[in-house]
């Protein structure tokens, strides 16, 4: 077990909010000194786009934390909470830690991913008031102004949330650091297991200079 330690019970005990889909905020995932220790090891990430965790320098405390974030103690709570078996879903995990001006944009994830976690790792200090990279649910594709839900990436906040046809989100435009670990839970078919071998490939081929 990691000595970084998530509060899982904070996931288990919080309310699942309905609009405008499904979805939990955990502010307080990774609070405190657990908080401070993850971000203090965090990989030094230099470029946008999200990175396989095999193709990231993890130091081992960090990536034990991550083993257990992607392990069955957190899809026995999603499936709960959500009333939706994903035990023997495949877990995927990505690392950004850079958010550029096109990222953003309003979307719906993949249809290949049945669950869509969002673990924030940030300064809890950072103000995040003009809200640039604040991430929204919204009520359609349309406009990112219109919006239901509105999340900070402050510290270590957690988002889970099935996808589905309403689940439209995205930010507003948002330039520089922002670490976020993105863990999908799978489907086990033709084109999941696709994506799934893309991202184990895509590991071999992003160790690059902009990595630290």
């Amino acid at each position: 077990m990691s000595a970084i330690s998530p509060n899982y019970e904070a996931v288990r005990q919080a309310t699942v909010s309905q609009a405008p889909c499904p979805h939990i905020v955990v502010p307080d995932f990774l609070a405190g000194p657990p908080l401070a220790r993850a971000v203090s090891l965090l990989p030094e990430i230099r470029a946008g786009g999200s990175f396989p965790l095999g193709a990231l320098k993890l130091h081992p405390e960090l990536k034990a934390m991550m083993e257990e974030f992607a392990g069955p103690q957190l899809k026995e709570i999603v499936s709960e909470k959500f009333g939706l078996d994903v035990r023997s879903a495949p877990s995927m995990v990505t690392m950004r830690g850079q958010t550029r001006a096109k990222d953003g944009r309003i979307h719906r994830d993949s249809a290949s991913k049945r669950v869509t976690i969002l673990l924030y790792l940030n300064d809890p200090a950072k103000d995040w008031g003009h809200k640039g990279g604040c991430l929204r649910f919204l009520n359609g594709p349309d406009d990112v102004e219109d919006y239901a839900s509105e999340i900070p990436p402050i510290g270590g906040t957690l988002v889970i949330f099935p996808n589905g046809p309403d689940t439209w989100h995205g930010h507003r435009p948002y330039v520089g650091p922002r670490y976020t670990v993105q863990l999908n839970y799978m489907a086990q078919d033709v084109r999941a297991r696709r994506e799934l071998q893309r991202h184990r490939f895509s590991a071999f081929f992003k160790r690059l200079p902009f990595i630290g």
